[in-house]
This record gives C-alpha cells, sequence and structure tokens, in this order.
C-alpha cells in the first residue's frame, strides 16, 4: 500500500487541491491527515469537506491543535491563532466543528504511528524539531504494541512544518537528515526513525511549495514532496476573508 500523508492544511484550498492531484499522479491507495486541517487560511469549510469526504473512503484523518482551536475556541486568548479559530469556527457547520472535536490525536497502521505532534504526550502539542525531540517522541512510541503487536518503529508526525528525517544509524542515536523532494528513502524495519512530513497548508522552510510524504508499506520506503501551486490566490483569498496579512505574507515566502 502507498500511504500519502499530508499534515497542517490550514485551510489551504489551493495548496490541498494541487497535493491531492500530485498524488493521485503518484498512484497512492490511501490518504492520513495529520492534524491541523484548519487555521490561519480562508477556506476551512471548502477544506473539511474534501478531508471528510475522504474519510468516508478510508482516509485516516487526526486532530491538531487548530483544529482542536476552531471546534471550541478559547475565549481568554487574544492571540493570532486563537483569533483565527474564532474566525474558522464561525464559517463552520456544526456537523464540521462536531468532526474536529471528535478526531483521534493517534493513529496505528502495521508498524507505524501517525500523530500530529509529538508522540511524547499528544495532546501537549510538542513540536518535534530536535534530535532529543525526536528520541522523546521514539521513546514514547517505543513498546506500544500496534494491532499486530509490533513496535511502533516509524513514526511519522506533523505540526512543524518542514521536512526531516530523523534516522536511527548502526550503534548511534538518532541523526537528522533533510530529504531531497521526489527521492525515496528505504527505511528498513529493523532501524526506528521519526519523520516530520511538513505542511501542506503554510511552509516555513523559505520555500513557497506545499509539502507531503508518500509511504510504500511494501517497499519499506519513504518519500517526501514539493509541489507548487498558486500561493498567491491563496495570499489573496486571506485578504478577502479580512484575515492578518502576516498569514498571506507567510505563503508567499514561505516563512
Amino acid at each position: 500500500m502507498r500511504l500519502a500523508m499530508l499534515s497542517d492544511l490550514h485551510a489551504n484550498r489551493q495548496a490541498l487541491s494541487a497535493c491531492l492531484s500530485h498524488a493521485q499522479s503518484q498512484r497512492v491507495d490511501r490518504f492520513a491527515f495529520l492534524g491541523d486541517l484548519v487555521g490561519y487560511g480562508a477556506d476551512p469549510a471548502w477544506v473539511l469537506e474534501q478531508v471528510m469526504v475522504l474519510h468516508a473512503q478510508g482516509a485516516w484523518v487526526l486532530q491538531g491543535n487548530h483544529d482542536a482551536m476552531a471546534a471550541a475556541p478559547p475565549v481568554s486568548d487574544a492571540s493570532m491563532g486563537a483569533s483565527s479559530a474564532m474566525w474558522t469556527h464561525d464559517r463552520l457547520s456544526v456537523l464540521q466543528r462536531d468532526f474536529l472535536a471528535g478526531l483521534p490525536l493517534t493513529a496505528r497502521l502495521d508498524h507505524l504511528l501517525l500523530v500530529h505532534a509529538s508522540a511524547d504526550q499528544p495532546e501537549v502539542w510538542r513540536y518535534v524539531d530536535s534530535e532529543r525531540a525526536a528520541k522523546a517522541c521514539l521513546d514514547a512510541a517505543d513498546g506500544q504494541a500496534g494491532d499486530h503487536g509490533q513496535q511502533a518503529l516509524h513514526v511519522l508526525v506533523g505540526h512543524v512544518h518542514h521536512q526531516t528525517l530523523y534516522y536511527q544509524g548502526a550503534g548511534r542515536g538518532l541523526m537528522p537528515f533533510k530529504p531531497v523532494p521526489g527521492v525515496g528513502i528505504p527505511l528498513p524495519r529493523s532501524r526506528a526513525c521519526v519523520a516530520t512530513v511538513g505542511s501542506v497548508g503554510q511552509p516555513r522552510d523559505g520555500d513557497p511549495r506545499a509539502m507531503y510524504a508518500i509511504y510504500d508499506l511494501q517497499m519499506n520506503r519513504l518519500t517526501f514532496h514539493r509541489v507548487p501551486y498558486d500561493h498567491a490566490a491563496a495570499a489573496q483569498a486571506i485578504r478577502q476573508a479580512g484575515l492578518p496579512e502576516y498569514f498571506a505574507h507567510r505563503l508567499e515566502t514561505g516563512r
């Protein structure tokens, strides 16, 4: 099975459309959405509609911190993220809000553990942005039995908006590796790893192209992808919606 993993969509209609089309061209069999479906972007209802259709067709969908906030916005938080959550909440149907509120924090598939943030207390929304954080994530996942009694050797996460593979070398700790888009990486099940799959809807590494990854479970191979999309149109939609200019600027610069 070829599994497409998309995270941090952030209500970006143009980026999601481009990534779904690209994934279909790569002959993926299933989709997994690793959270933060909404927040920041101008099209939360449309994005959720697409995800809910795919969920009904068998896609895995996890909850991210922005999804939790949009389902039940914090009333005492004046941050831009909280303000965006309130704006998003008001534009979703009751069915869509309930969908976000009921999403799980983790999912298991064979030897994979899928989670939005770290497997180390997923509800705390910790960032996997260093070797130390990756080790804590892997330690938390290690030994947790899946459906077939296997360890969670490979942990796939989002939340950090960039793509990195933390790979366990022979006799060494986890080492960070920056992947080359489109180049498959063999991941033997005998070696543990943590991969951050990047952000579809709000890249933050200086490259405005959308990010996602494909895991081939038969070949044990992970491929990171970058997908160009009309980020100018997505930024303009944010401006037309009256959302903060900062959100639009991030799409144009990829930061």
